[in-house]
């Protein structure tokens, strides 16, 4: 068949990292601000989708497959490096999370909690993927625990 007569699909909002073809997560201007070294910031627009695969070499990318990669960032993020705190905005790291497990009570997640739904978090500017990391602390809390 002729490709002139072939409807495009249409765009449902979703896109996948043009390297590991993970699902990216839709991040605005304010997390790339944050997040990515000024003279790799010119490459992407107000709006572009973060990679939240670990192994994966790319930060953001966006429809046109431009990237930034993980070593043009600012500094280590999550969940690219292990050692960057899950929280962007209070710090909790894996370590504290591991120490609620060992203590058998959510004490540090729950403090997070607070804090996360105040007006002093900033997960779209602070997170790397612009989302509120409390749904990724559970997540790991309950893999821990029933680990």
């Amino acid at each position: 068949m002729n490709k002139a007569f072939v409807r495009e699909p249409e765009f449902d909002g979703r896109a996948f990292c043009p390297r590991c073809g993970s699902l990216g997560t839709p991040v605005g201007a304010a997390a790339m601000d944050t997040h990515i070294r000024p003279a790799s910031r010119e490459k992407m627009a107000d709006a572009a989708w973060f990679c939240g695969y670990p192994p994966c070499e790319v930060a953001y990318f966006n429809l046109f497959e431009t990237v930034v990669a993980v070593d043009e960032l600012n500094g280590p993020v999550t969940p690219k490096d292990p050692e960057a705190p899950l929280c962007a905005c209070f710090g909790l790291t894996q370590e504290e999370i591991e120490a609620d497990v060992r203590e058998g009570t959510p004490t540090r997640i729950r403090e997070l909690h607070a804090k996360a739904t105040s007006p002093a978090a900033r997960c779209a500017t602070l997170a790397a993927n612009g989302q509120c990391c409390m749904t990724e602390v559970r997540r790991l809390y309950m893999k821990l625990k029933d680990g």
